[in-house]
């Protein structure tokens, strides 16, 4: 499997690297950055790798909200500047009298009154000199907070941060001057300078500390209230990330309105096809993307794949529902119509019996090149790329929960041969929800075909996990790369063009082998995970009757005309796995 995109090797240390975004180039004055891991193992360097990568993200995410510094932002923080000097001075008028202390070594309230009046206009005196000579020392704490407080990057010798300076003291002097008249309880004046006025366009307005719509995120995803698995989470902060492209790092989370989200989904609807993985697209935001794919012309994702981004989103936002950030979920109504055929496709026995007799189950030219897989050798495949369809075929079971199963998860119960779906044991095992942890019984078919052989071989080998070779993508999704490229593998074998045909086929071809023999979906569904898990699927205690029953049930999974003779008469040994 191809190294992580973030991972670096040099020699033999191993390196976090990440590109800058185009936006923040010029900022950064860098197009790359690399930081040493401190390690020579790629396993540690995987674990060291992703604090530093979203250290990375948050940076870029900070020096986006900081970049530009608006006409608005400066209306606001003149109109901001003049009524907060106003308000803290009647704060102060009207505690003038509170707590001056003794009457010995304190000013009587009258005399403060008379010190802090004079005060105010020695200090309206000298912001109007510094104002003519163009000296700020006199605003730049309450500039630099505004600052601050507004995330704004501005050079410290920009013209636009003089500008700002010298507007936001021309509001001190109205405030002052307005203060003047306070002292002799005039309360009517106005601005009289024409650029403090109410600001009339939009302000910035900044997600409190840890009100950030991915640092709630991440709460929902330690909480993980439905229980779904560790890919489906990480699927679902992919797809809030992206709504937080569009929006913004900074937006807070009540802002998440149904406008933002329909503006959203409209440019996942124009969203190229792993635009993130192109080159093309290198270093650009959603809205960049998808501009640039008018230009490039890439297909787009699906409808299907559109309402995935929305799904991720929409649980999330039932989360922040449900602990009070937000009244609505604004991704209610918000999903696409599917288009009708869209029903996923099955294998048919023809198909079956074709693709059983091809390469990849008799014998290939070269296991390691895919391209080479459909070519027919003397190569035998017989790790997970051999078992996980057959399985599938016979059980129903989904590609990640069967190649991650550990050796001791196949054993008897009751006499019979048992597939335990759990994500207890030793490894990174997880499953999509709960309900999806049960006890699966081995089909009579899969034992002829020889899979106790192959369990029984693993573990004389002394391998703890079924299928060593099965491995996650960077992404923590367990067998990806084999689903991808089984895909292709039926492309190349003439069985199917564009979309179609997958490795889930075989998920579909099961659920539909039990409708044949007469189960109802409410009978099986708990076979193929799709329930309420019970105790006795967490931990794989069952009496023997539920066994029975469930061994029938499996037994009942039959495909009219599919012959698999062939398969049988593969010699024992060759069931090892190639680095038993």
């Amino acid at each position: 499997m191809a190294r992580l995109s973030y991972l670096l090797r040099r020699g033999a240390s191993y390196y976090a690297r990440a590109r800058v975004p185009l936006d923040l180039i010029d900022v950064l004055g860098k197009r790359e950055l690399v930081k040493a891991l401190g390690t020579k193992d790629e396993n540690e360097a995987k674990r060291l790798l992703w604090p530093i990568v979203e250290a990375w993200n948050r940076k870029f995410d900070d020096l986006r909200s900081r970049r530009v510094l608006t006409p608005d932002d400066k209306a606001d923080a003149i109109w901001q500047h003049y009524t907060g000097a106003l308000d803290r001075d009647e704060q102060a008028r009207l505690h003038v009298d509170d707590d001056h202390g003794s009457e010995f070594d304190q000013p009587s309230p009258d005399a403060r009154r008379k010190l802090e009046a004079n005060a105010r206009r020695i200090k309206l005196d000298a912001m109007r000199k510094h104002l003519v000579i163009g000296e700020t020392a006199l605003i730049e704490d309450e500039l630099e907070d505004y600052i601050e407080r507004n995330k704004l990057l501005i050079d410290p010798l920009a013209p636009d941060r003089g500008d700002l300076a010298r507007k936001m003291m021309r509001a001190e002097i109205e405030a002052l001057q307005r203060t003047v008249e306070r002292d002799h309880g005039d309360y009517s004046g106005a601005p009289k300078d024409p650029i403090v006025k109410p600001a009339t366009g939009t302000s910035r307005e900044q997600a409190a500390q840890g009100e950030g719509i991915m640092e709630l995120f991440e709460q929902y995803a330690a909480e993980n209230p439905k229980g779904i698995a560790t890919d489906t989470i990480a699927q679902a902060r992919r797809d809030v990330r992206s709504f937080v492209d569009y929006v913004g790092s900074t937006c807070p989370v009540h802002r998440i309105d149904k406008k933002a989200v329909r503006e959203w989904k409209a440019l996942l609807m124009k969203y190229p096809v792993k635009a993130t993985e192109s080159s093309v697209f290198a270093g650009m935001k959603l809205t960049q993307i998808v501009k640039h794919n008018e230009t490039v012309g890439k297909p787009v994702i699906t409808v299907r794949t559109v309402n995935r981004y929305i799904a991720g989103f929409s649980a999330f936002c039932s989360w922040l529902v449900n602990h009070g950030y937000l009244v609505h979920n604004p991704a209610d109504g918000m999903f696409l119509k599917k288009t009708r055929g869209n029903k996923p496709l099955v294998f048919t026995s023809d198909q079956l019996n074709t693709l059983f007799k091809s390469p990849l189950f008799t014998g290939c030219q070269n296991a390691d090149e895919w391209r080479n897989v459909a070519k027919p050798g003397n190569v035998k495949i017989r790790d997970h790329r051999y078992w996980l369809p057959l399985i599938m075929l016979y059980s129903g079971a989904r590609p990640a929960e069967i190649a991650q199963l550990a050796v001791a998860d196949v054993r008897k119960e009751h006499g019979y041969w048992i597939m335990h779906i759990t994500t207890d044991g030793d490894g990174d095992k997880s499953v999509k929800t709960e309900g999806s942890m049960r006890v699966v019984p081995v089909h009579d078919e899969l034992t002829r075909l020889g899979f106790i052989k192959y369990r029984n071989g693993m573990e004389a080998a002394g391998h703890t996990r079924l299928f060593p070779e099965a491995k996650r993508n960077s992404r923590g999704q367990m067998v990806a790369e084999f689903s991808r490229e089984f895909g292709r593998y039926l492309t190349r074998l003439g069985m199917k063009t564009g979309r179609g045909l997958s490795l889930y086929s075989f998920r579909h071809g099961a659920a539909d082998a039990l409708r044949r023999a007469g189960h109802l979906d409410e009978q099986f569904g708990f076979m193929l995970g799709h329930t309420a898990g019970t105790m006795t699927g967490r931990y794989g205690i069952m009496p023997q009757g539920m066994i029975q029953q469930r061994v029938d049930l499996v037994n009942s999974i039959a495909y009219p005309k599919l012959d698999l003779s062939h398969l049988s008469l593969v010699a024992a040994t060759e069931y090892l796995s190639p680095k038993g």
